[in-house]
């Protein structure tokens, strides 16, 4: 029996990892499961899933050039088909705290005009100045200053 991407089959969990479980699928070939790919849920141990010895069904998802086989237990799963028309359920609504563009114009045209940004960046020039004329004039006392003489 040959392995085709998409077939579903009946294996047996030979080994499991921390990063998935191994399974003997017919014709004694082994593929991976991989831990992403073990249950519709976020899986922190596999070993709350699966047990080695466990009969699965698993659907193949891909067969690599070099004999690997990639497979699924959760999409092996029959899921009840989609009815056209039919839609999924819709989430709860949340607040919105987008408010609508005319109300947030609104309110921009009432603040009091900003400094520009040349206002901004004097400003901060001189106190950035001030700042570090002090600190220098602080570290210089501490040093005995300019040009002062270790004893």
């Amino acid at each position: 029996m040959s392995i085709e991407v998409g077939s579903k089959v009946s294996g047996k969990v030979t080994g499991i990892t921390n990063f998935g479980a191994f399974v003997e699928l017919p014709g004694g070939v082994t593929g991976l499961v991989h831990i992403s790919e073990v249950a519709d849920n976020y899986v922190k141990d596999i070993n709350e899933h699966l047990k080695v010895g466990d009969e699965v069904e698993v659907k193949v998802i891909n067969v690599e050039k070099d004999g690997k086989i990639g497979l699924s237990i959760k999409k092996a799963k029959d899921r009840p088909p989609v009815v056209e028309g039919e839609q999924r359920p819709q989430r709860p609504s949340r607040p919105s705290f987008n408010r609508n563009k005319d109300q947030n114009r609104r309110d921009r045209d009432q603040r009091p005009a900003k400094e520009s940004f040349d206002q901004k960046l004097s400003k901060f020039l001189k106190d950035s100045e001030d700042r570090l004329t002090s600190l220098k004039r602080n570290t210089e006392s501490k040093r005995g200053g300019r040009g002062a003489r270790r004893g």
